[in-house]
């Protein structure tokens, strides 16, 4: 995670008796200067924060009232993301005497008339609720919290907390640290909330937070190893306990055989990332994430390769809670390697300034990463990879050097399988590992030792189910030509006709011409079924056309067009047929 957000609390934590300490506001200055947001969120009144702060504001926003009140400098009054006190309440307060202080949201009291104010509170029937700071109480409505002030603030800044450290002292910065990647507690104060915290900086007084941020300044990105609270569904082992993962900043690796369940494994953590409101940018060369335009903040870009220019990818992808999926299944194939390279070097600059997107998902990986001869393409010092590939031997040996965390499944490939195995020395024999992996089946894959999570044991997993439709090269396969030894034959009698079909579009609009005995000899042999199915991987289509194996051509022929259609677009009613004459 590279830092881009300072989210600090004021009183105890960076200020004493109203002041900031010197050298933590030095250090503000240096983040800022370093293109880091800091952002201060407090408890306190706004208008109480007047005298203590010169103009102009050493802040990008400041949250107060404990959530309740935004306010951003660019902007001539705050903006208040709460109700205003409910005047009920302020009466009854006064009428029992319980000295207070009201600010354009929160309600401040001491922490002793708290069984008062609750019973205030119960007897009012009034949706609010209390959060103790110290000897004080606030009272606001429930839902509103230093966190969820934070994250309005975020969101106008074009930031995300999945790029914030937030730094307190108290109870109520709980959600506070909760909320952001890295949550850290002072060590001079609450002792509940340094159990909880993600880190402790450690020291006596805001001086030492002025270390602890110039420590973030220091780092590309935060390592791996100090994050790892959001944890990512594998799946779930043989004993029924569930495999986790810490989400982090780990460069993944996903590999095995074509249509072995790699590409629904990788689905599956983009689904559960993006929901956690991660930002990916997936460069897809064959169409297969599009079924996550389901999901929200989730755009499918296609590309031909025409336009490299990227300036409208560039604009998505400064939104951090918008995912990017970068559709090349109607690039031609030999300019995919160039645009892939064109991609990741764009990506690398966006990243390096802003944190954005978290993760970068590569499929197909060995066709575009089996050199290194630019050695910023893969950035190693930001990470957060996941690369997806069925020929793992042809990746760079230092993208393999730089992957923290391998998921595989099934592989009957000897020489991937071996590739495979020299990145787990000491799971056992070479024969074993070989029959390991050629035994697994669609919806099983295992992680390899290395990670934290695996306990230093290979771990075989039933894959967890997906949020999102699955269908497997369908855009490719609709348009883009198969290699000769795919295409679909027509045969009469055994005897090729001199017509073939390349794509998907290429039976369907071959099909209306067709004469009759030609379609009833493919469908009583189950010729297109097997096509559509062992070529494109689209078990649902092959049910289809199977139910329709039995009858006559004449009465099938439009239903199977229509089946094809429906699936793969374009239209059932006839047309003239262009799939290819051999040329001989």
């Amino acid at each position: 995670m590279k830092p881009r957000v300072l989210a600090l609390d004021f009183d105890g934590t960076i200020a004493v008796n109203d002041t900031i300490d010197v050298d933590v506001a030095a250090a503000i200055q240096e983040a800022r200067g370093a293109g880091l947001l800091a952002v201060l969120v407090t408890s306190r009144i706004l208008s109480d924060l007047e005298a203590v702060f010169c103009s102009p504001s050493p802040f990008d926003a400041i949250v107060a009232e404990n959530g309740a009140v935004l306010q951003l400098p660019d902007l001539p009054s705050p903006i208040t993301l709460s109700r205003e006190p409910d005047l009920r309440f302020l009466t009854e307060l006064r009428s029992r005497g319980i000295r207070h202080q009201c600010g354009q949201c929160v309600i401040e009291a001491g922490a002793d008339a708290a069984p008062q104010v609750v019973e205030i509170i119960r007897s009012l029937g009034l949706p609010l609720a209390i959060t103790f700071n110290l000897g004080r109480l606030m009272v606001l409505p429930h839902g509103v919290s230093k966190a969820s002030g934070l994250q309005e603030a975020l969101w106008r800044l074009r930031a995300s907390v999945h790029n914030a450290v937030a730094i307190g002292n108290a109870e109520n910065d709980h959600q506070l640290l909760d909320a952001c990647e890295i949550g850290a507690a002072v060590a001079w104060g609450s002792e509940a909330l340094r159990c909880s915290a993600d880190e402790v900086v450690p020291g006596d007084g805001p001086g030492a937070v002025a270390r602890y941020i110039r420590d973030l300044l220091s780092l590309a990105r935060i390592p791996p190893e100090r994050m790892g609270r959001r944890r990512m569904r594998l799946g779930t082992l043989s004993t029924g306990e569930p495999l986790d993962l810490a989400i982090r900043g780990r460069n993944l690796l996903v590999g095995g055989d074509p249509k072995s369940g790699k590409s629904w494994m990788a689905g599956s953590l983009c689904e559960q990332l993006i929901l956690k409101r991660y930002s990916l940018c997936i460069l897809d060369p064959e169409g297969d994430y599009a079924c996550l335009e389901a999901l929200p903040g989730v755009i499918v870009h296609p590309v031909d390769g025409k336009d490299t220019s990227f300036l409208a990818l560039e604009r998505v992808l400064k939104h951090p809670d918008l995912s990017l999926v970068v559709d090349m299944s109607t690039t031609p194939q030999e300019e995919k390697p160039l645009l892939v390279r064109q991609f990741l070097e764009t990506l690398n600059r966006v990243r390096q300034v802003t944190g954005l997107p978290h993760r970068v998902v590569v499929d197909e990986a060995h066709y575009f990463l089996n050199r290194l001869d630019d050695p910023k393409l893969f950035d190693r010092e930001l990470g957060g990879y996941l690369l997806v590939t069925y020929r793992i031997s042809d990746l760079s040996p230092d993208i393999l050097s730089a992957t923290e965390a391998v998921i595989v499944t099934r592989v009957d490939d000897r020489r991937q399988a071996l590739a495979l195995l020299a990145l787990a020395p000491g799971v056992g024999t070479p024969s074993a590992w070989l029959a390991l992996l050629a035994d697994l089946a669609i919806d099983e894959a295992v992680m390899l030792p290395g990670p934290l999570e695996s306990g230093g044991s290979l771990k075989r997993f039933r894959v967890a189910p997906r949020l999102t439709a699955h269908v497997r090269h369908r855009q490719k396969y609709a348009d883009v030509p198969l290699c000769l030894e795919q295409e679909f034959v027509f045969t009469r009698d055994g005897r090729p006709t001199g017509e073939r079909a390349r794509t998907v579009r290429d039976l369907l609009s071959a099909l209306p011409a067709l004469p009759d005995d030609v379609v009833q000899g493919h469908l009583t042999r189950g010729d297109f079924r097997r096509w559509i199915e062992d070529v494109f991987g689209d078990g649902e289509l092959g049910g289809a056309i199977l139910r329709l194996e039995r009858g006559d051509a004449a009465s099938v022929r439009d239903a199977l067009r229509r089946a094809i259609a429906d699936r793969y677009g374009g239209s059932s009613s006839p047309t003239s047929h262009v799939a290819r004459k051999d040329s001989s």
